[in-house]
């Protein structure tokens, strides 16, 4: 092991013990590259020195876990999957007279936005029987999530986002680059803080979705946290993993796949995960 290598273990073994971030869950070179872009953001000379400033300054612990979480997405990230969670809440919708809705790691919002105005869109589901519960690690992007306010810039076309929808207009008020939620989509949507890795199981959700997330979690970590999303699920509730993802074989008897190549399952089982 390398100098290097110790001062890079030194800081992380400080961030999850005295900051409670479970780093140990993480991909190394995940990590690496959130700590390196704080550095060079702080003008920080090696891992040893930027664990004397994250002991010292709460504002850049703060900053540094902030940054660790996961905040890529987008409206309708990959549109034959939104597809077929129409049909997913249509059957929910018939079957049960209140549906509940997880959307985990919900970085910005867009993604439970996305389901408000998937159900708010199909004659076929009641809305009004729809309650959508948003969860992520960070507060300060769950506090971006409330807002609702999204800009197109030359990377990002918020409008091509919402295209799956024929008339999205009504969902958004546009100023330009700028789109606002309507409130019509963001009473269906509550957030709140939730941290998968440490945090318990909820309970009775007929839909959980948790996309994009495990690409960035160790291998064997993964287990842990797909049984708090397991144990979250009522009888026969759908969960949905990212399109590059899969459940592990250890949790694969608790799931059918309804749409194997789109990574969505219904659960039929519940089992306790023995590693």
């Amino acid at each position: 092991m390398t100098p290097d290598d110790e001062a890079f273990d030194r800081l992380l073994d400080y961030v999850e013990t005295d900051l409670g971030f479970a780093t140990s869950y993480y991909d190394d070179a995940y990590l690496d590259r959130r700590v390196s872009s704080r550095m060079r953001r702080t003008d920080t000379e090696g891992y040893d020195g930027y664990l004397d400033l994250l002991e010292d300054d709460e504002r850049e612990q703060e900053a540094l876990l902030d940054a660790f979480s996961v905040n890529v997405t987008s409206f309708f990230r990959n549109p034959e999957v939104w597809e077929q969670l129409r049909s997913v809440l249509r059957t929910l919708s018939a079957e049960r007279n209140r549906v509940r809705l997880w959307s985990a790691a919900c970085s910005d919002g867009r993604e439970p936005y996305s389901l408000s105005m998937l159900a708010l869109d199909d004659p076929e589901v009641d809305d009004s029987a729809i309650e959508i519960t948003a969860t992520d690690i960070d507060r300060e992007i769950l506090s971006a999530a409330r807002r609702g306010v999204y800009e197109s810039t030359r990377t990002t076309d918020i409008g091509e986002q919402l295209a799956p929808l024929d008339e999205y207009e009504q969902y958004v008020e546009r100023d330009g680059d700028r789109f606002a939620v309507t409130d019509a989509v963001k009473d269906l949507v509550s957030f709140e803080r939730h941290d998968l890795i440490n945090g318990d199981p909820k309970s009775n959700f007929d839909l959980v979705i948790c996309r994009n997330l495990f690409i960035y979690i160790d291998t064997e970590h993964k287990l842990p946290i797909l049984e708090t999303v397991s144990k979250s699920l009522s009888k026969d509730g759908y969960l949905v993993i990212g399109k590059t993802e899969t459940l592990p074989e250890l949790l694969k008897p608790a799931f059918e796949p309804v749409a194997r190549r789109l990574r969505i399952y219904r659960k039929i089982d519940s089992i306790s995960i023995q590693q």
